[in-house]
Parts: structure tokens; sequence; C-alpha cells
């Protein structure tokens, strides 16, 4: 029987979705040889969240993370990330800085990349996979699937037929980042990618906020696909991509080759547990089915945040007002992919709506850029009376043709005379202090050292209040412990 291949997700999606991108380098280190063991086909690492997150909470260096991680994982390629031509910002950037961001990532230990772009816009992505395949990466182009009158599958095999005749890819990535996929769509979608594609591997990547991923990773595999993006539980199901446990058992017994080292998995598996449960971390766990997020499209993380600011302003009460505005807005903008960036610029204008009660009244920056077309081209136009309020209440700062971009490497070079490229990279990005921040703090800590049992223990028992006394004695230790609740 056919052999399907796995992308290991954990350090990359895995956390970003379920602990919120808060894994440190330290958490990562201890499993890094077993995972690289383990036979998955590569290891998704590296995008702009990891890099942000890393700088502006974990004060680590994302660069300093990737060089530790490839001295200890040397069989597997390591994969990082690219959203368009935006690396860690919103806008489009100069083309030698997205050049300049990738000769680094390939210099410090990346040996794959991934590029996308919310529009399927192949101008802004193409570039940036010939660039990685010249420097001797791995290159993978992404389709980003969504549900709307324009995303048809013409659309997604004219795109990806598109991608391959000018990027010249070494797979393709249907990248269902809503977790929008059904099983009536795989089953007429895929078919038709795997076609287009021939000998060029079919990825497929999806979320498990619906329930349905593992199911629709077999049907997948039925139809053609050739690797699979999974995470190792706990960090896995929910908003996070299925359990490699789950959908390798489900494969094997419908008699497909499977080559993965299911001990090294049950180690790993342990070890994020035990992560779990020292940092207080959520577990991930399957959910159930959600027909209302077909709908709305909005991703989980940010349907949580736009709630809880609603609440904030006592306005929790408008909260399905909201999300019909959002599907309002998304359809007279063209019907944008609800993924970063473009599910929260369409969020915001439909808050934005709602809360003032005139729509378009207010126009972020963003809106009209998109609608201008400054981020590329737009899949269909944007409904005309909306465009007129949009161009008419938008900053008259915002011209109505994008600007040439001009280089950025040799001002930041000047600017910089004594930093690496990667600090210049990152001093680019961020403002203000937060990479001498991050840097003043030092070595990225390599050691993650666990608690004794007995020390987990009193710490619980002091968290908890469902007790009057507890007295516990081991050898020469005796603890008394009383709750004055």
């Amino acid at each position: 029987m056919r052999e399907i291949r796995f992308m290991d997700t954990t350090l990359r999606d895995g956390h970003q979705c379920l602990w919120a991108t808060r894994m440190t380098t330290a958490m990562m280190l201890p499993i890094a040889e077993k995972l690289d063991r383990a036979g998955f086909e590569v290891i998704d690492f590296m995008s702009g969240v990891q890099f942000d997150v890393a700088i502006r909470h974990l004060k680590e260096n994302p660069w300093e993370r990737i060089r530790l991680m490839r001295e200890r994982v040397t069989r597997t390629p390591l994969q990082a990330n690219l959203r368009s031509k935006s690396v860690l910002s919103f806008d489009i950037l100069p083309d030698d800085i997205n050049a300049l961001w990738i000769e680094r990532l390939v210099a410090n230990g990346i040996r794959s990349v991934r590029a996308f772009d919310a529009l399927n816009d192949m101008d802004n992505i193409v570039d940036s996979l010939r660039l990685a395949r010249k420097l001797g990466a791995r290159a993978v182009g992404a389709v980003v699937f969504s549900e709307s009158p324009v995303h048809t599958d013409d659309m997604y095999v004219a795109k990806t037929t598109e991608l391959i005749a000018r990027a010249e890819v070494d797979a393709i990535m249907l990248k269902d980042a809503s977790g929008l996929l059904t099983l009536d769509r795989v089953r007429t979608l895929v078919p038709a990618l795997k076609e287009v594609c021939g000998t060029i591997p079919l990825e497929v990547h999806s979320h498990a906020l619906t329930g349905l991923a593992p199911l629709l990773y077999l049907e997948a595999a039925r139809l053609g696909a050739d690797q699979l993006h999974t995470c190792i539980a706990p960090l896995a199901n929910g908003a996070a991509q299925p359990a490699v446990q789950t959908v390798a058992r489900n494969l094997r017994a419908e008699g497909y080759a499977v080559n993965l080292d299911d001990a090294l998995i049950g180690d790993i598996s342990m070890h994020f547990h035990a992560v779990a449960r020292q940092e207080g971390m959520p577990l991930g766990a399957p959910a159930e089915y959600d027909a209302f997020h077909y709908q709305h499209q909005i991703p989980g993380g940010m349907l949580s945040n736009m709630r809880a600011q609603l609440e904030q302003a006592g306005l929790g009460y408008k909260l399905q007002e909201v999300l019909a505005e959002c599907a309002r807005v998304r359809a007279e903008l063209g019907w944008p992919v609800m993924v970063t960036p473009f599910s929260q610029l369409v969020g915001t204008q439909a808050v934005l709506n709602v809360v003032q009660g005139e729509r378009y009244r207010t126009v972020p920056d963003e809106v009209k850029k998109y609608a201008l077309g400054y981020y590329g081209k737009l899949l269909a136009p944007v409904d005309p009376d909306v465009l007129d309020r949009i161009v008419g209440g938008g900053s008259p700062k915002i011209a109505l043709a994008p600007p040439p971009r001009e280089a950025g490497v040799p001002g930041l070079r000047r600017r910089y005379p004594h930093a690496t490229d990667e600090e210049r990279l990152l001093r680019y990005m961020y403002a203000g202090s937060q990479v001498d921040d991050m840097l003043a703090a030092g070595p990225t800590r390599t050691e993650y050292s666990f608690e004794k049992p007995l020390v987990r223990l009193v710490r619980e028992l002091v968290r908890r209040r469902d007790y009057r006394h507890m007295h516990l004695e081991s050898g020469e230790i005796r603890i008394d412990v009383s709750s004055t609740h």
C-alpha cells in the first residue's frame, strides 16, 4: 500500500494555536533529537509569529533558536514560513529586505521554505520560492483555502498551475488555516490539485476546529494526498492540527504505510504533557462539530479576542451582530480569505460599523490599502459603493496607487554598521527598545528543569483549598499543611 508521509507542526502551529506561541526554546531542545529520528518528512518550525513572540514576550533571540535546533536536528529539514512579502509586517516590504530575510533563514539552518499569500496572488511569493530553491532549500508553494463564490476548484487549479510553472516548487500545499474544508470539498478539490501536481507532492494542512480534520485527512490520503500536517498530542486538536497518533493509527488500519517511530513520538508526548502540567498550559482536546464556524469563518483565537473586547466595552450583546457584519464586509471587500492579516482587517471594520452605527464612517488605513491593491491583486473587485466610502472615509495620506518600494538594505547597513544582518533585520521590524531588551536578556536558556514530585505536590496543595489539614512523611521529610478556608 502507498506510503503517507507526515510533517510535524508541534513546534510551530501546535503551540501557536494552543499555548499562544509561548513555548520556549528550552522546552523544545530536550526532545529535538527524538523528533529528528521519529520519521517526519519535515519539522515545521518558524514563522513571523514565532519571531514576534520570542522577541516581545519571551525575550529570546529567534535566530539563536534556529541555530540551537539545527545543532540537534541533523536529518530532518527545519521549515520556515513566509507570508507574502511581509516578513513580520502587515505591509508589503522592499524586495531586498525579503531576499535578505530568506538568505539569513537558510544560513542559520532552515532547509525548507514555505510561502503563501492570503490573496493567492502568486506575484507575492514566486520570487521568494525561487530564491529559497536557489539557496538550496526545499521550496513549498501554498494555495490558501477558503469558501466563497470566488474560491472555486477551478480557481485553485489555475493558481496551482501558475505556481508550478513560475516557481518550480518542490511541493504544493493546500493550506486550510481556518479549518473550513469539508468532506464534499476534499472529494472534488484534492483530486483536481493532484492531477495538476503530477509527480510533485501534495501536502494537506488543516485545523481541527470543527472536529472533522482527522476524517478529512483520511479521505485526502485516499484521494492521493502525499503528506499530512499533524501535531503530537497533547499539542494537537482543537485549534491546532489533528494528533499524529490518531491519524497514523487510522491510516495503518486502512493499510497505508506509515514510517513513524511510535515509541519516540510517545516519549515526546510525555515530555509535553509534563511541560503543560508544570507551566499550567492547556492540553489539546478534540472539538465538537461546529456548523456556525462555516458561516462566520472567524479564526478561533480572533473570535475569543473579539468577544472579550466587546464585553470589556459593555457591548458583549452585539457579538452576533458583529459576526453577521463580518460576513457582509467580507463579501463587499471581494471575499478575502479569513486568515492573518485579512481576518483582522474584516473584523475591525465590522466592529467599527456596528459600534458607530454608520457603516464605513471610520476606515482603518489597512482597509483602504487593501481596497486600493497595496497588498496584491484581489480575486474579486470591491463593491463600487463601498469603495467610494472607503476612499472618501480613509486617510488622505494614503495614495490612490501604491507607491514604489525603495530598497531597504543599504540604509539599514549604514544605520547599524556593526550589527549582523540578523540583528539589522530585527531592528528594521521593531521600533523602540524591543530588540535591545531581548538582547539584554542574555543567551537563550537551553535547559528545562522539571520540579521534583514533592515540590510539585506542595505547590498544588498551596494552590488548592478543598482540604483542612494535610500531613506528609517521606523518609526524614515531614510536611504539615493546613488550610485557613
